[in-house]
C-alpha cells in the first residue's frame, strides 16, 4: 500500500498547492491513502471548519493538527465527528480524539495517531504527557487486526522525534515529524521495518520564513517580541512530504521517498 504524508499546509498558498498537485501525485504514484498536517492551513494558524471541508475534497483521508488546533473554535465540532486529530497525549482529555482508523482506497484499515512533543514546546497549547508513554497506551487501544499504523509527531526537537522512532521501530508502519516546516533529508527504514523522517517539511510558500512574509518575520525578530504582525507569504509554493510503501500483511515499510513538488 502506498501512503503519502504531506507536510504542514500553510495558508491559502498551501491549500492551493494541495488542490492542484495532490490529484496528479495520486495518479502518478498510485497512492492509496493520504495523511496531511494542517496545523497552519487557516491563515497560518490552525484549521477552520470550512478549510477542513476544502482539504477533504482534495482528497485527503486524515488531517492531523498540532499546537494551533485550539485557535479556531469553528473546528471543534468536527474534531468529534471527522477524521481530524488533535494530539493524543493531551493531559486533560477534552474534545476530539488522538487517533482514528480509516479505510484506504484498497479497503484496508489504516490507523493514524497524532502526538505532540514536549521539548521546547512549553506554552504552545495545553500540557502534554510523555508521547512515549502515551503511545504505549494507544497501541493497546488499536485492534490487533489493524496492521498499518502511521504516527505524526508534532514536535520541535529533532532528538525527541528521532528517539520516538527508535522506540516504535517494528511496532508501527511509519513515524513522521511535523511542526518545524523544514524538510529533512534523513528518510529511512529502521532495522525492524518502521519508516521515519524527522520532518515532512512545509506545503506552502517557501520564499518566506517558515511560511511568514519575510519582511514581517524579520521585523518580529528585530522588535524583541513587541511587534506581533502576521502575514502569510505567497511566493515559491510547493508541496512537501513522504511517500511510503507499506507491506499490507506485516504493516512494515518497504520503501520511502521524499516528495518535493513545485506548484
Amino acid at each position: 500500500m502506498k501512503i503519502l504524508c504531506i507536510g504542514d499546509i500553510f495558508g491559502s498558498p498551501g491549500r492551493n498547492a494541495v488542490a492542484q498537485l495532490l490529484p496528479r501525485l495520486i495518479s502518478q504514484h498510485g497512492i492509496d491513502f493520504v495523511l496531511a498536517n494542517a496545523d497552519n492551513a487557516a491563515g497560518g494558524k490552525g484549521v477552520t471548519d470550512k478549510v477542513a471541508v476544502e482539504l477533504f475534497k482534495s482528497p485527503i483521508d486524515v488531517i492531523t493538527a498540532g499546537n494551533h488546533v485550539w485557535e479556531q473554535e469553528s473546528i471543534f465540532p468536527q474534531l468529534e465527528t471527522d477524521p481530524i486529530l488533535r494530539p493524543y497525549n493531551l493531559i486533560e482529555k477534552g474534545r476530539g480524539k488522538g487517533f482514528c482508523i480509516v479505510p484506504s482506497k484498497k479497503g484496508l484499515d489504516v490507523c493514524v495517531v497524532h502526538l505532540q512533543g514536549r521539548v521546547f514546546m512549553d506554552g504552545k497549547g495545553p500540557k502534554m504527557r510523555s508521547p512515549f508513554k502515551a503511545m504505549d497506551d494507544c497501541l493497546k487501544e488499536i485492534p490487533r487486526d489493524v496492521k498499518i499504523i502511521i504516527v505524526d509527531v508534532h514536535a520541535e526537537a529533532t532528538a525527541e522525534k528521532r528517539a520516538l522512532s527508535w522506540f516504535l521501530d517494528g511496532r508501527v508502519s511509519c513515524v513522521v515529524g511535523t511542526h518545524t516546516h523544514v524538510q529533512t533529508a534523513d528518510e529511512q527504514i529502521l532495522p525492524r521495518g518502521t519508516a521515519f523522517i524527522t520532518d515532512l517539511g512545509m506545503t506552502g510558500p517557501h520564499h518566506s520564513v517558515i511560511g511568514l512574509d519575510v519582511e514581517v518575520a524579520v521585523k518580529r525578530f528585530l522588535s524583541d517580541g513587541e511587534f506581533k504582525g502576521f502575514k502569510v507569504a505567497e511566493k515559491e509554493v510547493r508541496l512537501e512530504g513522504l511517500l511510503v510503501d507499506v507491506d499490507e500483511d506485516s504493516g512494515l515499510a518497504r520503501s520511502v521517498r521524499r516528495i518535493r513538488q513545485n506548484l
